[in-house]
């Protein structure tokens, strides 16, 4: 009898692979060894930790996970200042915002504090009150290519002797 459970339940897998199902899973984001507070969760308070963190409920307070990543969810709502390596906001932020590498603001994020960060990018339709920071030496360096160092040797001064003659024109009456 136990071997009839057990292939019962095997027979319901594929049930929950349907495209259905898949479709959905692929369509949110991919979490690994992600935190998530769900849509009927409500915090007040800190949050601190060693691993990222998924927001689709409600927080108040603190969030300091400068080390990790920070998703707020479509359907959370964050009244808090956040510090984190990352940054993405899909639904409600009041707050100010330490992003160590990057903000991302999504088309459905509403936003309202200031943000710090080395790179912010705020997609066609998110709203967006508050100021920004942008400090690109918190960040890692980025060499430039070769062919734009290039061009920056090349710039030469305008004004002066050396434009008019390089230019090729002339001014009649000078």
């Amino acid at each position: 009898m136990e071997d009839a459970m057990f292939e019962k339940r095997n027979e319901n897998k594929p049930v929950e692979a349907s495209p259905e199902s898949s479709r959905t899973a692929h369509q949110g984001p991919v979490y690994s060894k992600s935190a998530i507070i769900g849509p009927g969760i409500s915090i007040n308070g800190d949050i601190s930790g060693d691993e990222n963190l998924v927001i689709e409920g409600k927080v108040e307070g603190k969030i300091n996970l400068p080390g990790h990543q920070v998703e707020i969810g479509k359907s959370g709502r964050v009244h808090a200042d956040i510090v984190a390596k990352f940054i993405k906001i899909e639904g409600e932020m009041h707050g100010d915002i330490d992003g160590r590498e990057k903000v991302i603001i999504a088309s459905s994020g509403h936003v309202k504090g200031n943000i710090t960060a080395p790179r912010v990018m705020l997609e066609d339709g998110a709203i967006f009150k508050g100021s920004i920071d942008i400090n690109p030496n918190d960040s890692a360096p980025v060499e430039l290519p070769l062919a734009a160092q290039k061009t920056a040797d090349n710039v030469k001064p305008l004004g002066g002797e050396a434009s008019k003659k390089d230019s090729g024109y002339s001014a009649k009456g000078a």
